[in-house]
Order: structure tokens, then sequence, then C-alpha cells
């Protein structure tokens, strides 16, 4: 009975170590997700402007004040609406773009065993072409998208890609290994000295 709790207890789930550079993919998804909205209400929000300025023009030839207040009402309502429908679309684009190129860049970097400047390509190329191939148009202008997202996102991504390369390793310089205890620097190395200083 007690070797049976022991080898119970004794149990470890043994998960994969995470390479050092790759992004959480629902960490960075529900960040596009969030951009997606903030951009395209703002964009929407923008766009409604001159719409605005119409129904003030309106607003001030029409003396009742009955029908005033509907066409305000009308107007904030389709404001509203519109504002709202930029948002969620923006924010589904997004998100669907943000998850298929985290996805497809872990998915790289777990089948190659190493995370480097190729699989930020590869990512940002299929992610593209991807999308430009679920765009709306004729088979000749579906293909055409195709081939300049590809050409765009690996132009894209590779500068991106390195850029995010050299700040992972300078981010890594300062921890190593020393004895078997972990060696931890900048932000940690800062934690663990205040929480000395309030413990004593």
């Amino acid at each position: 009975m007690e070797s049976s709790e022991k080898t119970e207890d004794e149990k470890v789930v043994h998960r994969p170590q995470k390479m050092a550079g790759t992004v959480n993919w629902g960490t960075a998804t529900v960040i596009g997700v969030f951009a997606g909205l903030l951009y395209g209400g703002s964009k929407e929000a923008a766009a409604s402007v001159s719409k605005d300025a119409e129904v003030m023009l309106k607003l001030g030839s029409t003396p009742d004040k009955r029908e005033q207040y509907r066409l305000m009402r009308d107007a904030m309502e389709k404001r509203f609406i519109r504002v709202t429908r930029g948002s969620i679309v923006g924010g589904i684009r997004l998100g669907m773009f943000t998850a298929a190129f985290y996805g497809l860049q872990n998915l790289l970097a777990e089948k190659r065993g190493v995370h480097d400047v190729y699989n930020v390509v590869g990512a940002g190329s299929a992610t593209a072409a991807t999308f430009g191939l679920i765009m709306p148009g004729s088979l000749h202008w579906r293909a055409r998208n195709v081939m300049l997202g590809s050409a765009l996102g690996a132009a894209v991504c590779f500068p991106l890609g390195w850029l995010h390369l050299k700040l992972v390793e300078k981010a890594n310089e300062g921890s190593g290994t020393t004895d078997g205890n972990e060696v931890k620097g900048g932000v940690g190395a800062a934690i663990e000295r205040l929480e000395e200083h309030l413990n004593k």
C-alpha cells in the first residue's frame, strides 16, 4: 500500500522544455485580438466623423425638438453599430493572423529543433500567403495575392525575426549555470534582492 502511494507521489509530469525566444501562442493570440479590436474600432470611429457632420447639418435645419432627438438617437445607434462591427471584424482578423503566425513559428521550431530567423520567415511567408489565398476575387487574383503575400511576408519577417533573436540573446546574456544553481540576471535578481530586503 505504501509503495503504491510512493509511486503515485513520485510521478512527475515532464513537459517539453520551451526553447528560448519562442512565444506563447495563447498570449500572443489574445494580444492580437485586443489589438485588432482597438484598431478596427478606432478606424470605424474616425471614418464616422463625416457622417456625424451630416447629422449635425440635418439637426440645424430641423426646428422640431422631437425630430432632432430622433435624428440624434438614430445617428448614435448607427455609429455604435459601425464601431462595434469594426472592432469585432478587426479583432477576428488580427487574432486569426496572430494565431496562425505564432502557431506556425512554434511548430517549425519544434520540428526543426532550433529557434532561428528561418522559423519566423517561414511562418510569416506561409501566413501571408494563406491570407492572400482566402481573400475574395478570381483565381488569378488569389494566385497573385499568394505570391505577393509570400514574398512580402518573408521580406518583412526576416529583419523582425533577426531583431527578435538578437533581443532574446541580449536578455539571456546575464543568465547561466554555476554548480547546478541557476544564476538569475536582470528582473529576477532584482526581485530576489527586494524579497531578501523585505524579509530582514
